[in-house]
């Protein structure tokens, strides 16, 4: 298991954008995180007074970086959530959702210039947001 500063060092992201709190488990194709920063009234992701669901792709996305990370033994290239597809929404909101938050990432196609992953957010027992989502290295 990682922690939030381990997971920092990987990422190309910086203070309170760094969503996820733990990586829980990986292997070769995929990745499964925690979060509870969904709940934080700083979260740099709320707009209007609330964290929309739709948020939950940046949680993806940090996972989908922290995959590669973890399978090329190395920090995160900085990528372009380039686009998401066949993404569906469970919830409203995600600052409503009580505890962890669990991201799981699994690497449907790798090439040397970006990823296709399936992602999936759940948390409170039910699934939020599931789709794909596709990231070019830059």
């Amino acid at each position: 298991m990682l922690t939030r500063d381990a997971i920092a060092a990987l990422l190309p992201h910086d203070g309170a954008m760094v969503l996820l709190d733990r990586a829980l488990a990986w292997d070769e194709n995929s990745i499964a995180c925690s979060a509870g920063s969904h709940r934080d009234p700083d979260n740099p992701l709320r707009r209007r007074g609330g964290l929309f669901a739709v948020c939950g792709a940046e949680y993806a996305a940090q996972a989908m970086a922290l995959h590669g990370a973890l399978r090329d033994g190395t920090a995160s290239r900085p990528g372009l959530l380039a686009s998401l597809r066949s993404v569906k929404l469970y919830a409203d909101r995600l600052d409503t959702i009580p505890g962890d938050l669990t991201v799981a990432a699994e690497c449907l196609l790798r090439r040397p210039d970006g990823f296709i992953y399936g992602i999936s957010l759940s948390g409170a027992g039910r699934l939020l947001l599931e789709g794909q989502a596709s990231v070019v290295l830059r």
